[in-house]
């Protein structure tokens, strides 16, 4: 399908982070998948860190983990819900796995007694890596995101490899700058100077943009599109206006009608056989869209919300987004409250949690307000309020349920209280030797595991399978020697490993509760917009449910 060998798109930032690369390099791979093309995509990320999985929540953002195990930056989440599959650890990277793998290769003598340096062993282990996953993947083009902006000390190895690709593959290698077009306040006009500099300062590294996306809060003009194409030596119509919008999912529409596809794959000489479908993605966009949905409102009480005056969804990133893909199948429209649970240890009332439909506990580590979350998921109980709770989220029902159903009174979690005479949570034993050796990074049951499900569960229902793979992030476990206390009570576990010894899925029967379940797994990084996640559906349901019925009795 394409002329020539493989092909490279390079997302490179310009101004400032964090206005939307990863959208960008998603859309693209979305357009060219849906015209046909095998892509793959690559995040690139300059931390030190080997992976994301000890970077904290609050700086950071979500950490997303693959089939693979592999615990990776947010991007990833993305790229996996705009392509609609899952990706591998090759499409992957961070300095610090770039350095690892260099310095490991240099003690095994694999450069044979040469001087070792970033130019160009460093460098060339990145072009490896980016082909690897272009061969693992079998794909034809691959997009390749560079963490970062432009100018970033960080960041000059992993741009000097997309240059000297550049070099080794002429025609087959282009590079996007995604760069941002402020409007101060005190002028009132769109101003292209910073996305100047930005442009000169990857020319200074050798490199020139074929494409501009120009983010901002206000669509691009035709005079300043005019006048940045003068000043950055891009053709007028290869600079794209990317203007704020409501949904992300709208991105790849609005990209389509610039015709980014056709450039793109004209620019790459790449034949270009078949018409964009995307017909499904379109469906799904107006849904998301759709303001005449009936509104449900949905609590997620967690921890990891503050930071300075801000609140940091991105935390949980992809619970937000499984929510909103199961509100489109179910017609209705989430609204997300955040619900900080240290407030119900000081003395707020329990009570300000019945205005909600559903109530949410997601994954988490550590003490700070586990007690609050533990009395939000009595009151959820109770109260026959829809819970669903998310790793810690299941842990924790199955604690607030053995000390006030099963009659044990202290019944804790070892990761908070290592001396409860109730551990109902505990630590495998492989697990408690990594801790004594203080091995935290990628040490967890992390990626995909298989599960079988229960028959005559809300699970089963849910699923409508017996046989699974979901994708964990947890070191703790239900202790095995309180399973059999805890099913006596009431509990059931509706989902569990092969071997019957982990406990996967927690549950209340709908005739105790309309909907109180638990899983130890993380079912929103299996969530995609066009094949929502059976659990967070049939979640929605009960809380559409519990609307009508309030609304009802009004």
């Amino acid at each position: 399908m394409s002329k020539e060998g493989h092909k490279y798109i390079f997302i490179i930032g310009g101004v400032m982070s964090g206005v939307g690369k990863g959208i960008t390099s998603s859309s693209i791979g979305l357009l060219l998948q849906a015209k046909g093309f095998s892509v793959n995509l690559v995040k690139i990320d300059p931390y030190l860190n080997v992976d994301a999985g000890t970077m904290n929540p609050t700086e950071h953002g979500e950490v997303f983990v693959l089939n693979s195990g592999l615990e990776t930056d947010q991007d990833m989440g993305n790229y996996e819900r705009f392509l609609g599959r899952d990706l591998g650890p090759e499409d992957y990277m961070t300095s610090g796995m770039i350095y690892q793998s260099v310095i490991s290769r240099e003690r095994a003598l694999g450069y044979n007694g040469k001087c070792v340096e970033a130019i160009p062993h460093v460098r060339d282990e990145i072009i490896s890596r980016i082909g690897d996953a272009a061969k693992h993947n079998g794909s034809s083009v691959s997009v390749i995101e560079i963490g970062g902006t432009v100018g970033d000390f960080q960041n000059a190895l992993f741009i000097d490899a997309a240059r000297v690709l550049g070099i080794r593959y002429p025609g087959d290698v282009l590079y996007i700058m995604v760069s941002y077009l402020p409007v101060p306040g005190t002028l009132g006009e769109m101003k292209t100077k910073p996305t100047q500099n930005a442009v000169r300062q990857l020319n200074a590294c050798g490199l020139q943009p074929n494409f501009l996306i120009a983010r901002g809060k206000y669509p691009l003009d035709k005079k300043r599109k005019e006048k940045i194409a003068i000043a950055c030596s891009v053709p007028a119509d290869q600079v794209i206006s990317a203007p704020d919008i409501e949904s992300i999912y709208e991105v790849p529409l609005n990209f389509e009608k610039d015709a980014l596809a056709e450039m793109l794959t004209k620019a790459l000489n790449m034949q270009d056989e078949q018409k964009t479908e995307l017909t499904a993605w379109r469906k799904f966009s107006r849904g998301i869209m759709n303001e005449k949905r009936d509104v449900v409102d949905i609590a997620i009480v967690g921890k990891y919300f503050n930071t300075g005056d801000f609140v940091l969804s991105d935390a949980y990133l992809s619970v937000i987004e499984a929510i909103k893909f199961s509100g489109v199948v179910c017609n209705v429209k989430p609204r997300i409250h955040w619900v900080n649970a240290k407030q119900f240890e000081e003395g707020i009332s329990l009570s300000t949690l019945a205005r909600y439909d559903g109530i949410i506990v997601p994954g988490g580590f550590g003490k700070s307000g586990i007690e609050g979350k533990i009395k939000t998921i009595h009151y959820a109980r109770t109260r026959k309020i829809p819970y669903f709770g998310l790793c810690y989220g299941m842990q924790l029902m199955a604690i607030e349920f053995a000390r006030n159903v099963a009659g044990l009174t202290d019944a804790h979690t070892v990761e908070i209280d290592s001396h409860t005479p109730h551990p109902i949570v505990d630590i495998l034993d492989s697990q408690k030797e990594k801790i004594q050796k203080k091995e935290y990074g990628a040490s967890m049951r992390l990626g995909g595991y298989d599960m079988v499900v229960k028959k005559g569960t809300i699970a089963f229902g849910a699923y409508g399978e017996e046989h699974l793979v979901e994708r964990h992030r947890h070191r703790y476990e239900i202790n095995p020697n309180y399973i059999q206390k805890l099913q006596d009570s009431g509990l059931v576990f509706s989902g569990v490993s092969p071997n019957g010894v982990l406990m996967e899925i927690a549950e209340l029967p709908h005739s105790e509760h309309p909907f109180m379940l638990g899983t130890q797994f993380h079912p929103e990084f299996h969530a995609r917009p066009l094949s929502p996640h059976p659990l967070f559906t049939a979640f929605l349901h009960s809380a559409i449910a519990r609307r009508k019925k309030r609304t009802e009795s009004v």
